[in-house]
This record gives C-alpha cells, structure tokens and sequence, in this order.
C-alpha cells in the first residue's frame, strides 16, 4: 500500500464512523458530510425506506423516534479503492433500546459506493444487506406505521 491508499482507506473508514456517529445521535444534518446529495440509500431489505439524502434525513427522524438509544457497531470492512471511486462491504451490529426499554438487536452489512469529491470522500449509495435479528417484533421493521415511513 502506498501513503495515497493507506489515507484513502482512513477516510473511508473515518466516514463510515461518521454515519455511525450521526445516526446514534440523531444528528441528521451531519449525514450531509458523509453521503451526496444524489445518494441512493437503499433500507429495503431492513427497513421500508429508499430514497435519497434529503428523504432520508426525513424519514430516520421518523423511525427513529421509537428508538430510545442505539449504537451501530461496524467491522471488518473490505474496501477496494479504484482511483477516485471506492466499493466496500462493513459488518454493523445495530442494538436498540425501545422506550419502553425492550432490547432490539440486527445485524448486517453496508454495501458501499464511494466518490472522492473535493471536500473528501462522501457515499454515492448504500445498500443495507440483512443477516439476521433478535429479538425483533413481527412486523417492526416491516411496518411503516412504527418506522413513521414512507416508500
């Protein structure tokens, strides 16, 4: 690895955190220094949402406000950088507290785009791959109802 590779593979990860970051604090604009604005988010196979940054901005305060706490949990990415764009699938454990204090836990994969811009390297699209869930509701992650969603 040369020092380019070495850097761009910190920043991939430092976004990565990022999202982390944003999403366990509810902090919605701070996606705005980690995904495009064009971004395809895609949490069809997790949850009822794809859209872009701006609807997903909207749609997470929504589904989000059931959950009390969270803490999104990534390792083990595979990052392959091919000059200013990168690809990459992260392991994230994701518990949930409820407010009524039931523990949630999923776990996926984030399968990645990236783009090297000018402000640094930001997500083009986002796919949630599912892998499995415990101690989920029926129907919680699935009803647009709870997850204040729309498709």
């Amino acid at each position: 690895m040369d020092l380019q590779e070495i850097s761009d593979r910190m920043e991939i990860q430092n976004l990565m955190v990022d999202y982390c970051y944003a999403i366990d604090r509810k902090d919605w604009n701070a996606l705005d220094k980690v995904f495009l604005p064009d971004a395809v988010i895609d949490y069809s196979e997790m949850a009822p949402f794809r859209g872009n940054r701006a609807e997903a901005k909207v749609w997470l305060d929504g589904s989000m406000a059931g959950i009390a706490a969270s803490q999104h949990i990534i390792t083990t990415s595979q990052i392959t950088i091919e000059g200013d764009r990168a690809h990459g699938r992260t392991v994230c454990t994701n518990p949930m507290v409820m407010h009524d204090g039931t523990l949630v836990v999923v776990g996926l994969w984030y399968k990645d785009e990236f783009v090297r811009t000018p402000e640094g390297w930001r997500i083009s699209s986002r796919y949630e791959e599912n892998c499995w869930r415990q101690n989920v509701p029926a129907g919680m992650l699935a009803d647009p109802q709870f997850a204040g969603a729309r498709t």
